[in-house]
């Protein structure tokens, strides 16, 4: 039977312990490391570099800010992360880590894996510069690109034999334009020398088309591969392609990568195209301008397999963040960043004892200089007025010598001067063109002008 509540039932004024749950500080900052690494795990996060500390076993520590907070960040020695030298007090990077807490300091931070620079890696820095450089030159000017066929014929295809791209390419055509003749010419796409092996495959469809009749000569080139990374795709960002590119007779579509990939051979090109297929499509867009577009089962089926991928991708990147937080590494390098600490924390004490003598060395020497201060100030007044006079006296010594030797040294000049020479009765003989002094008479010649310097004016004279 439920017992009726009345107006002074206020319940259990002071509830046992066993009521509440009572966490210790080292439970409460696990529980949050914990739900921070379930959480965000893996992540990307970009910012400025402040307080870098390189420490001598071999680890950085240093903060990523920007203008209204601040996120600490360590990278290990033993982390295989590229691009180091990018770290430096204001510099702007992207940086992969894992984000965890570290429980000493009950403070959060990044364990960095990758370091790039903000918005673009070190390759994409190469792009820039030559990107920028070609197009000095003009290499991109779109007055020189120049209108695709309408209806082509026969296309020049330069890419893998075995790759996604050229399937693509072949699929789209023979769906939109299955009687367009296509001309290939294999190469790599990828890896060294790729760009020469591209290059080499235009030059050869430009040559080819040369020597063929009107009726089987190309239309146009289309130089395409699939996506990748920046580092797949850089054949297709080297200056001897673009320049194969810009050197081509007939018109080249370049269709690098995906939608958000652009390359070099994309500005140079006449036409760029997001993808292989679009390319295709652009080529085939005059013959399929009547037919329907794609039916909406096609894109249904490419949207599920597309949306699948990502769930697998996303499953996947679950399962890593999962095995890197049990790896015995993780434990390893919070002993190791706990060294570090404490290393740091045992320099701070020695600097702050030696600091502590210090002071306590120079009130000793203040106490011993308050013991006779009259007797020192004394001493000290009669050094400086018998340095002061010893002063006095050298100086005038010193400045008597000087003039001494500076009236000794005037009257000698004086006697070898040229004005005491001509106040003698002598002259001076110059050539009146060159301005030379004459001292033989074999120096001179008939018609020859002279000017002869005395002690009061000059006299002008020509040679009989």
């Amino acid at each position: 039977m439920k017992r009726g509540s009345s107006q002074w039932e206020f319940g259990e004024l002071f509830p046992s312990e066993t009521a509440r749950r009572v966490h210790t500080v080292s439970e409460l900052t696990g529980r949050i490391r914990r739900l921070i690494e379930q959480q965000l795990g893996e992540i990307w996060v970009t910012g400025e570099v402040t307080n870098l500390r390189a420490q001598s076993s071999g680890h950085f520590y240093f903060t990523l800010k920007d203008a209204s907070a601040q996120l600490s960040c360590v990278l290990f020695r033993s982390e295989a992360a590229a691009h180091r030298e990018y770290l430096e007090d204001g510099q702007k990077l992207l940086l992969q880590g894992t984000l965890t807490v570290y429980e000493p300091r009950g403070q959060y931070q990044l364990i960095v894996r990758a370091v790039e620079l903000q918005g673009v890696g070190a390759l994409q820095v190469a792009f820039e510069r030559l990107k920028r450089r070609l197009q000095a030159e003009g290499l991109f000017a779109l007055d020189r690109k120049r209108p695709l066929p309408r209806y082509p014929q026969r296309l020049g295809l330069v890419t893998s034999p075995t790759g996604a791209a050229i399937r693509d390419v072949l699929h789209v055509i023979a769906r939109r334009h299955s009687g367009l003749e296509i001309v290939l010419a294999p190469c790599r796409v990828q890896g060294d020398g790729a760009a020469a092996e591209v290059a080499g495959a235009l030059r050869l469809l430009n040559r080819w088309n040369q020597s063929c009749p009107p009726s089987q000569r190309i239309d146009l080139i289309l130089v395409t591969r699939g996506g990748g990374s920046l580092e797949d795709l850089w054949a297709f960002n080297e200056e001897i392609l673009a320049r194969a590119i810009f050197e081509s007779a007939l018109p080249v579509i370049s269709a690098v990568g995906h939608e958000i990939d652009f390359t070099i051979s994309d500005f140079v090109a006449d036409l760029r195209a997001a993808t292989p297929s679009a390319a295709a499509e652009l080529i085939t867009e005059g013959m399929f301008a009547s037919r329907q577009a794609l039916s909406h089962a096609r894109q249904r089926l490419q949207h599920l397999t597309r949306a699948h991928l990502e769930a697998e991708h996303s499953r996947w990147e679950q399962l890593a963040q999962r095995l890197a937080r049990v790896h015995p590494r993780r434990r390893l390098q919070e002993q190791i960043q706990h060294v570090d600490d404490l290393t740091v924390r045992l320099w701070r004490c020695a600097r702050h004892g030696w600091r502590r003598h210090q002071r306590a060395w120079s009130h000793l020497q203040q106490r011993l200089g308050r013991l006779k201060p009259a007797l020192i100030v004394l001493r000290k007044r009669e050094q400086l007025h018998a340095q002061s006079q010893r002063l006095t006296e050298a100086v005038r010594h010193l400045l008597s010598e000087r003039r001494g030797a500076l009236a000794h040294l005037t009257s000698r000049l004086q006697l070898l001067g040229p004005h005491n020479v001509l106040a003698r009765g002598y002259s001076i003989t110059l050539d009146d063109a060159t301005g030379h002094i004459v001292r033989n008479a074999a120096e001179t010649s008939p018609g020859m002008q002279l000017r002869t310097r005395l002690q009061t004016g000059e006299v002008k004279s020509v040679v009989r």
